[in-house]
């Protein structure tokens, strides 16, 4: 049985998980408490010294960590249904669309960077919202370029791995306040999106700790 260690809040868990649930995978998740610490502990730098979520274990001899690397391994083992496209050119955009969201804006407003912005710079809650904002509404005007008038996924008719990236990426925009309508194509994709079971109900605010934020 696959572990899948991750934290209510945590996009890029999120995208694994949604991954899972496409695939068919089965899984037990164990949630840790980031905001009280516990990914700082002994216990879960033996799975991931990074100190980070998600951390995929029982599929490989070590822990796996990072979620583009989760995902690409398990399309390598578990290929049906594919999340991405079989063409190379294909395949490049796809992964490229996901790092827009997942290396592009999620690092730059992930709480250890909130953080690090009020005890350096003295940034205030409003700053740190503000900050983290900005960063997803570039993200939103380059997937608005990218995507096709008429699109329902990021690339053709399949779900990928763009996709499950520009989901994290609107949950994250959504959460700082961001006005997603302004973008009328991310908004139809966001709409397809969101009526798939596997990609609403792995939502951050169906998981086992969640609070409203």
């Amino acid at each position: 049985m696959l572990i899948l260690h991750g934290y209510w809040l945590s996009l890029a868990t999120y995208r694994v998980r949604a991954a899972l649930k496409f695939k068919g995978v089965a899984f037990e998740e164990r949630m840790h408490d980031l905001s009280g610490g516990h990914h700082h502990q002994p216990a879960f730098l033996a799975l991931n010294p990074a100190a980070a979520v998600p951390t995929l274990e029982g599929g490989t001899p070590e822990p796996l960590t990072q979620s583009l690397a989760i995902l690409e391994w398990l399309e390598e083992t578990h290929p049906t249904p594919p999340l991405l496209p079989s063409d190379a050119a294909g395949r490049a955009r796809v992964r490229a669309m996901f790092l827009l969201a997942a290396a592009d804006t999620h690092p730059l407003a992930v709480p250890r960077v909130q953080k690090r912005l009020a005890a350096q710079f003295g940034a205030d809650e409003a700053a740190g919202r503000e900050w983290a904002a900005h960063w997803y509404r570039e993200g939103l005007v380059a997937y608005e370029a990218l995507l096709p008038e008429g699109a329902t996924r990021c690339h053709g008719e399949m779900l990928s791995l763009a996709d499950l990236a520009l989901a994290s990426h609107l949950i994250g925009a959504e959460r700082f306040g961001v006005e997603v309508s302004a973008f009328a194509r991310v908004a139809a994709v966001q709409a397809s999106l969101f009526k798939l079971p596997e990609i609403e109900s792995s939502h951050p605010r169906y998981q086992a700790g969640a609070i409203a934020a």
